[in-house]
């Protein structure tokens, strides 16, 4: 068995304020360490800033490694856990900016870093799009990270699926009136993929947006493992075996029976 111990953290970061969000972000791994021993944490999209802080991205916007991911890194080191989060990403070039988010290891170190491929609305003003989906080796096992509405698209993570992903952590800010939308996704993509879905969203209000949170941990048969109300901040904690994954997909033969030759539309751009 393969246990590891996962919490999604459901909070509401307060718009345009780093320095006080990376602070709570720092209390809540504390509490929750302090309370047990967990492996892995994962917080919502775009966490370290708020969402809807338009032009302002361009001086909230982080280099990572820098001072947001340091300053977690050591709260990650501190107590041995993981720590996946999102947040604004500023490139070498400072007008290239990514809704990215980060993995940081338990010895505080930077596992992997992906930037948001499916961006929408206002994002797409704010950010560059990414390119490119990868499942990243843990000391547990293959993680795969996804923002927000990335979740919509199957072809996501079914290409962390096939690049050997066994949990997929979803950093979430959607919201209302999207709230079925949201379980239904998660729900699905953990089935049809026969993987872990951790799934932190966010709650609170900004200027034309409501958050409504209901993160969740789904199991690869489909099972509720872990779920927050709406609108309550909090966390949910479980403990999974990796080695489900596997066992689903033998006797499922999910990948075996796949057919890539057939499914040339999903690649073609319309």
């Amino acid at each position: 068995m393969r246990q590891v111990t996962v919490a999604t953290v459901q909070m509401s970061p307060l718009l345009n304020e780093v320095e006080a969000n990376i602070e709570r972000m720092g209390k809540w791994v504390e509490d929750i360490c302090r309370d047990q021993k967990v492996d892995l944490i994962v917080f919502p999209e775009l966490a370290t800033t708020g969402y809807e802080c338009g032009v302002r991205f361009a001086d909230l916007a982080e280099r990572v490694p820098g001072h947001v991911v340091n300053y977690l890194a050591k709260r990650a080191a501190d107590f041995s856990v993981h720590l996946a989060f999102g947040l604004a990403e500023k490139q070498k070039v400072e007008s290239v900016i990514y809704d990215s988010a980060v993995l940081i290891d338990s010895e505080g170190e930077v596992n992997t870093t992906y930037r948001k491929v499916h961006l929408r609305g206002e994002e797409r003003l704010a950010f560059r799009s990414g390119y490119r989906f990868a499942a990243t080796e843990t000391s547990f096992g293959q993680v795969g990270l996804l923002l927000g509405w990335d979740l919509a698209f199957p072809e996501a993570s079914r290409c962390l699926a096939l690049d050997g992903a066994e949990l997929l952590c979803v950093c979430g800010s959607m919201e209302r009136p999207h709230t079925g939308l949201w379980s239904h996704f998660v729900y699905a993509r953990a089935l049809e993929n026969a993987v872990f879905v951790a799934a932190a969203n966010r709650i609170g209000e900004e200027y034309t947006y409501h958050f409504f949170g209901s993160s969740m941990i789904v199991g690869p048969s489909g099972q509720l493992l872990s779920s927050l109300d709406q609108d309550v901040e909090g966390y949910g904690v479980t403990t999974i075996d990796l080695d489900e994954v596997r066992r689903h997909r033998e006797d499922s033969q999910l990948m075996q029976i796949r057919q890539p030759r057939s499914y040339r539309q999903i690649v073609r751009m319309y």
